[in-house]
């Protein structure tokens, strides 16, 4: 039974999820979506802990947690998937013309930049680059989360992806 109630828990996180995400975008709530995910994962967490101590006489806390820590991680994983992902909005993009087909060229000139400049839009409202005249620089906020990426990168080894090159 404390299976059920871990999954009963996950069911109400994939529920209130985006449900708080469509609140903050209505809203104009200044919360992150990963916030937001966090937010949803907590309180769902402790009210299925909760029932299962109200209602289990033999409540097993890490059967619960096992069974709604995998459904979360596995919406979380699809979340990021499609959160704000440069090649999914480029595929949508081309399947939303009534030929479903676009140029490279008008791709590049015309999709790609407006991607870019959403990207960096984030970073420059998250605080972790200031514009400084024709360029963009780094906070110490930002210095220190690519510290922290940094180090992520290596504890997994995943080094350099060499994604983009922007050398100049």
């Amino acid at each position: 039974m404390s299976f059920v109630i871990g999954f009963l828990a996950a069911v109400t996180f994939a529920l209130l999820s985006p449900a708080l995400q469509l609140m903050a975008r209505t809203r104009g709530w200044s919360v992150g979506a990963v916030t937001l995910l966090a937010i949803a994962a907590i309180v769902t967490h402790g009210l299925g802990v909760m029932l299962g101590i109200l209602l289990v006489p033999q409540f097993q806390y890490w059967d619960a947690a096992s069974i709604f820590g995998f459904c979360v991680m596995g919406y979380v994983f699809a979340f990021g998937a499609v959160y704000k992902s440069v090649s999914l909005e480029i595929l949508l993009s081309i399947v939303n013309r009534p030929e479903r087909k676009a140029p490279l060229s008008e791709i590049i000139e015309r999709q790609v930049p407006d991607l870019f400049q959403g990207r960096i839009r984030n970073l420059v409202d998250g605080g972790l680059v200031e514009p400084v005249d024709s360029r963009f620089a780094a906070t110490a906020a930002g210095r220190k989360m690519a510290g922290r990426v940094g180090q992520l990168r290596r504890a997994f080894g995943i080094g350099d992806t060499s994604l983009y090159d922007f050398s100049e």
